[in-house]
C-alpha cells in the first residue's frame, strides 16, 4: 500500500494508470461490500420464501398408512451394480390406502424397505389422497438459502470482476492507440543511425 501511495507522484504515471487504480479500488470495495450484501439479501429472501413453502407443504401433505396388496414382479437382472442396488433398496408394490378426504386409492408405489403382502408402511399424500413427496423441512430450507446466498455473492463478484477487466482492457486499447500516435509523430526513422536524431 505504501508503494502505491508513493506511486501517485511518479512522473511516468499516466492518467490511465490513475483511472485503472481507482477502478481496482472500487471493484475491490464492491466485491467486499456489494457482493456480500447481495448474497445476504438473496439468502434472507430465499430463506423466507422457503420457510413459507415448508409451512404450506406441512399443512397440505399428510402421512397415510398403505397396505401392500401384492409385490410387482422384478425386472430382469441389471448388469450395472449401481442401478440394481438402487432398485433392490426400493421394491415396487401395489398398495391400497384411504385419502384424507375418505376416497379409496390403489396404485404402484416404491416401498421404503423390503415388504411382503399385507404389510403396512406410510406414505405422504395430498388432501385428495394422491402420492406426493415428503414435505421440505426447515433445515433443508436453511441449506438451500445458504447456497442461494453464496451463489448470488459469487455471481455478483464475478460480474464486478468482469466489468473491471473490461474497463482495464479498454484502457489498454486507449494506451496502445496513444503509443501508435506517438510513434507516428516521432517518424519512421527515429532511432536509426544517421537519421539526424
Amino acid at each position: 500500500m505504501r508503494g502505491v501511495w508513493r506511486w501517485r507522484h511518479n512522473p511516468l504515471r499516466r492518467r490511465t494508470d490513475r483511472v485503472e487504480a481507482w477502478v481496482a479500488l472500487a471493484a475491490a470495495l464492491l466485491v467486499v461490500f456489494g457482493a456480500t450484501s447481495a448474497g445476504l439479501l438473496a439468502g434472507r429472501s430465499t430463506h423466507g420464501a422457503l420457510l413459507t413453502t415448508v409451512r404450506i407443504q406441512h399443512q397440505q401433505r399428510h402421512l397415510e398408512w398403505v397396505t401392500v396388496d401384492r409385490l410387482v414382479s422384478r425386472t430382469p437382472l441389471d448388469p450395472d451394480p449401481e442401478t440394481s442396488s438402487q432398485r433392490d433398496a426400493h421394491r415396487r408394490v401395489v398398495a391400497r390406502w384411504t385419502g384424507r378426504d375418505g376416497t379409496a386409492h390403489m396404485g404402484q408405489l416404491a416401498a421404503p424397505r423390503p415388504v411382503e403382502t399385507g404389510e403396512r408402511f406410510r406414505i405422504w399424500t395430498d388432501g385428495r389422497g394422491r402420492v406426493v413427496p415428503r414435505p421440505m423441512d426447515a433445515s433443508t430450507a436453511g441449506t438451500h438459502a445458504v447456497l442461494a446466498g453464496l451463489g448470488t455473492a459469487a455471481g455478483v463478484g464475478m460480474m464486478i470482476e468482469g466489468a473491471r477487466r473490461l474497463i482495464v482492457w479498454l484502457l489498454m486499447v486507449r494506451r496502445f492507440r496513444r503509443w501508435d500516435e506517438a510513434w507516428e509523430r516521432a517518424g519512421q526513422d527515429w532511432g536509426r543511425a544517421g537519421a539526424g536524431s
